[in-house]
C-alpha cells in the first residue's frame, strides 16, 4: 500500500513535469512555424520596398544622364560624372544576397548619392514609401 501511493504520488509529481516539457516543446515547435512564416512576410515586403526603392534611383539616374549627354554646356561632365558613379553604385548592389552584411551600409550610400545628385541638378527629391504609391516629387 505504502508503495503504490509513493508511485501514485511520484506520479502526479512527474506528470506536472511531463505536461510542461510537453507544452514546452509544442509551443516551441509552433512559435518556430510562425516565425518563420512571419520573417518570410517581413522579408518580402521590405525586399519589395528596397527593390521600388532602387529601381526609382536607377531609372532617375539613367533619365538624367541621358538627358545631360544631348546638352553641350560643360558645366554638365561634373554632373555627369556623378550620375555615373550613382549608377555604377545600384548595378554593383548585391540584390540577390540577402545575408550581405554590408546591405544597409550601401544602401545608405545610394541614398546620399542620390541626394547628392539631386543637389547638383537643383531638383529637391522626396520618395516615399507607405500607404499612397511610391513616389519621387521633383
Amino acid at each position: 500500500p505504502r508503495a503504490v501511493m509513493a508511485d501514485l504520488l511520484d506520479g502526479i509529481v512527474m506528470a506536472e513535469q511531463r505536461f510542461h516539457r510537453e507544452g514546452y516543446q509544442e509551443g516551441l515547435a509552433e512559435g518556430s512555424h510562425a516565425g518563420m512564416a512571419e520573417g518570410r512576410r517581413h522579408g518580402a515586403l521590405h525586399g519589395a520596398r528596397m527593390g521600388s526603392e532602387i529601381g526609382c534611383y536607377l531609372g532617375f539616374a539613367l533619365t538624367w544622364h541621358c538627358l545631360l549627354q544631348k546638352c553641350t554646356d560643360p558645366k554638365n561632365s561634373k554632373k555627369l560624372r556623378a550620375l555615373d558613379s550613382l549608377i555604377g553604385m545600384i548595378q554593383k548592389f548585391p540584390y540577390e544576397d540577402p545575408t550581405y552584411d554590408k546591405l544597409q551600409e550601401d544602401l545608405e550610400k545610394i541614398r546620399g548619392k542620390f541626394k547628392q545628385v539631386c543637389s547638383m541638378l537643383n531638383i529637391q527629391s522626396d520618395f516615399r514609401l507607405g500607404n499612397e504609391r511610391s513616389s519621387l516629387t521633383f
